[in-house]
């Protein structure tokens, strides 16, 4: 970026703040022109702050950003979206949680993607208008995957090549992608994926949202996938992450209530 250009426009979803100082804000943010990036929001805990509001976590906001010596600082905010319907609902609140985390962890400071950005942007909205919420969570997952470098290989034995069958394979989050039998019986950290599994992974990562939306899938299925990308997701951050035991509570608390009534 050049010197010169110290005052900078920019849209951005607000993934996480912490307390910094005595009545100032360090936002964690990602942004459609910058990548992620560490923010200053002075003054914003004060009662008459007009920045508050839109810059609290899962806002989309329109931002004015100003280059410091080591941290942006923020001098306008104006929120697009408050995705309201996630805020109201602990289980989608749960689930959003889970995408912002894995964007944090997975988006690199301060390195343009619009397709990452774009792909938090229409998830988020998905979520909030309705969509049942695994779908737009594991379609996530797998174009996160791919954004990010990290797409499995489903295809094709990652071991030996061998085209896969119509039968149970197991799937190998080190070697990043499905094993044959023969293959994955001796790999031992290798973890079994049902054909029907393997079908709908797929399915997501060669389809349109719409398309894949077309799937009608079974809830064993959707909890298969789940369990399996958290595996991927695990090894390849090399660190495990908050929100899925938390989104997993939610859901709990959600179907005792329901049993309830």
């Amino acid at each position: 970026m050049p010197p010169q250009e110290r005052s900078i426009r920019a849209e951005g979803v607000i993934l996480r703040h912490s307390d910094f100082g005595e009545a100032d804000r360090l936002l964690i943010i990602f942004t459609r022109e910058l990548g992620k990036v560490r923010v200053i929001a002075k003054g914003v805990r004060k009662a008459r702050s007009r920045k508050a509001g839109h810059v609290e976590p899962f806002t989309r906001s329109n931002l004015q950003l100003a280059r410091g010596r080591e941290l942006f600082i923020l001098t306008q905010a104006e929120a697009i979206d408050v995705y309201a319907a996630l805020r109201a609902d602990l289980v989608l609140l749960s689930y959003a949680s889970y995408i912002i985390e894995l964007i944090d962890r997975l988006a690199n400071d301060e390195e343009e993607n619009r397709s990452l950005y774009n792909l938090l942007v229409r998830t988020l909205t998905r979520l909030n208008r309705g969509d049942t919420p695994d779908l737009p969570t594991r379609y996530f997952e797998m174009r996160l995957l791919d954004f990010a470098g990290f797409r499995p290989q489903l295809l094709a034995c990652v071991q030996c090549g061998t085209e896969i069958l119509p039968e149970d394979q197991y799937f190998s989050a080190m070697q990043g992608g499905v094993l044959c039998p023969r293959c994955g019986h001796r790999d031992t950290g290798a973890q079994p994926v049902s054909m029907q599994a393997l079908k709908y992974l797929r399915h997501f990562q060669r389809s349109s949202y719409r398309d894949a939306a077309r799937a009608k899938i079974p809830d064993v299925i959707y909890t298969e996938i789940e369990n399996l990308m958290q595996y991927y997701l695990t090894y390849t951050l090399e660190h495990g992450l908050n929100s899925p035991s938390f989104l997993r509570r939610m859901r709990q608390e959600q179907k005792s209530d329901t049993g309830q009534r």
